[in-house]
């Protein structure tokens, strides 16, 4: 007998009656096997783990250093209106020679008389060895710096960006020369004062004569490169030679880190916590979560807060540009030189492709380091650990930040209190605040944290790295 087995009979065929147990009926007598609750927000925190934490009793640390005379040292802000710029009048101040100027009048007409310059790429804004008779100030674009090398050729000094200046020491100095070619890289504004304009104000303003003149008189005391008071001493002598007398003189007004807070409620209904606790107990749960998602904060608040955050606490000076955009060898040694025992680097995981892009360009590839049993590339024995709190911004560039960490080394260290009435991990407190009249338990999650530089060069920024792949650049 032959039988029909096409879809068309099978589906004419009465169906038969089911012989076992359904597996969705099975499930409701089953035990499954389930994960605790996953949480895609959690990641490295390698600052975190990185920092050395301080006890910080008394909810501040002070950090106290020698007193220093460098002054104006910030980046100047501006304000656009369509296709106008103009420098805000007390961002003036950020000027070595206006530190402290608090004349708004004044400050005001200097401001009044700067004049705006529109340049394109390739422009050359100011050529080595003419007289430098105007301040130039960076509203937006890039700009490098070059000169004559000993041994010929051309040598690079420096790349400036918005809010960065050359030229200062012409508006005081008659007789100043540039020592360097500026060249724009990329089109930009900027604005430029000329020392008549500034000296024509300087008349007319006696409050700004005087601030000059005390200005003069700081720039005559001795310093060391760093801007120290200098220690006066004498070496290299014979006989009986009188030794010069020295002190080491502080600051008047030392900074104080005050430690920042995040907090949040947690609320669990007391029927889920007496009801569902098994196999897994819920307020348990959900306070591990609750205690990622804060510390995942505090390490947000560590780079971005603009009081206390590494990105706006490295000292201007601290502060590079890359040369060519994105990150290089050369880059990373600039960076990596400019202060002694680099502990890490920190940089977005996109920011760290794109330096092994530009390292596999020169025909290098990162070191691996161990670092608590995790493999993690490196440089120079540095490692580049993945941060992803560091912003990116929408013309796709980022910073990478390297730093020196450690009381002993004079670096950048971690601030908490440990010993928090109800302590759930060092410096986090998980407080019972009652129980509502809807059933509902609450409980205060606190963790208070914040972060210090004892010394300007402790921590460093590679600024404006560009991270995109180039269009013209193909794939490997």
């Amino acid at each position: 007998m032959t039988v029909d087995s096409s879809p068309e009979a099978q589906a004419a065929a009465p169906a038969l009656p089911q012989q076992s147990l359904g597996t969705a009926a099975a499930r409701n007598l089953a035990t499954t096997t389930k994960s605790a609750p996953q949480m895609q927000e959690i990641t490295s925190r390698w600052l975190l783990r990185m920092l050395p934490w301080v006890e910080t009793k008394g909810g501040a640390y002070r950090v106290n250093r020698r007193l220093r005379h460098t002054v104006g040292d910030g980046r100047i802000e501006f304000v656009q209106e369509g296709a106008t710029v103009r420098v805000i009048p007390r961002e003036l101040g950020e000027l070595s020679l206006l530190r402290g100027f608090e004349d708004l009048d004044a400050l005001t007409a200097l401001a009044g008389r700067c004049t705006q310059r529109d340049f394109s790429a390739g422009e050359v804004l100011v050529e080595r060895g003419t007289p430098a008779d105007r301040i130039h100030m960076i509203a937006h674009g890039r700009v490098r710096q070059t000169s004559d090398g000993k041994y010929g050729g051309e040598i690079a000094i420096a790349v400036l960006a918005d809010g960065d200046r050359f030229g200062e020491n012409a508006l005081l100095d008659a007789d100043a020369r540039y020592d360097y070619t500026a060249t724009a890289e990329t089109s930009g504004t900027l604005l430029t004062l000329s020392r008549a304009d500034f000296a024509a104000v300087q008349a007319a303003a006696p409050s700004l004569r005087t601030h000059i003149e005390e200005f003069s008189s700081l720039a005559r005391q001795r310093q060391n490169k760093h801007g120290e008071a200098e220690i006066a001493m004498s070496a290299g002598h014979v006989g009986e030679a009188e030794l010069p007398g020295a002190f080491v003189d502080y600051e008047l007004k030392p900074r104080e880190y005050e430690l920042s807070v995040a907090q949040t409620v947690l609320r669990v209904h007391t029927r889920v916590a007496d009801l569902y606790n098994g196999p897994m107990n819920q307020t348990e749960e959900q306070l591990r979560l609750t205690v990622e998602a804060l510390r995942e904060r505090q390490e947000h608040e560590l780079i971005n807060n603009r009081e206390f955050g590494l990105l706006h606490n490295a000292d201007f000076k601290q502060r590079i540009q890359p040369h060519s955009g994105a990150p290089t060898p050369d880059d990373m040694d600039e960076l990596l030189c400019r202060r002694r025992g680099t502990k890490l680097f920190l940089a977005h995981p996109r920011t760290i492709a794109a330096i092994g892009r530009g390292f596999n360009a020169c025909g290098l590839y990162p070191d691996h380091v161990d670092l608590g049993g995790q493999s993690v590339p490196a440089w120079r024995g540095v490692p580049i650990l993945p941060c992803n709190k560091i912003p990116i911004s929408k013309e796709q560039t980022s910073s990478i930040i390297a730093m020196r960490t450690g009381e002993e080394n004079q670096g950048v260290i971690g601030l908490r209190q440990t010993g928090l009435p109800d302590e759930y991990e060092p410096g986090l407190s998980v407080r019972f605040m009652g129980i509502s009249e809807q059933a509902i338990i609450s409980y205060l999650v606190t963790t208070y944290y914040s972060a210090a530089v004892l010394v300007p060069d402790a921590l460093g920024v590679m600024e404006n790295v560009q991270i995109a792949r180039r269009s013209d650049q193909g794939t490997r």
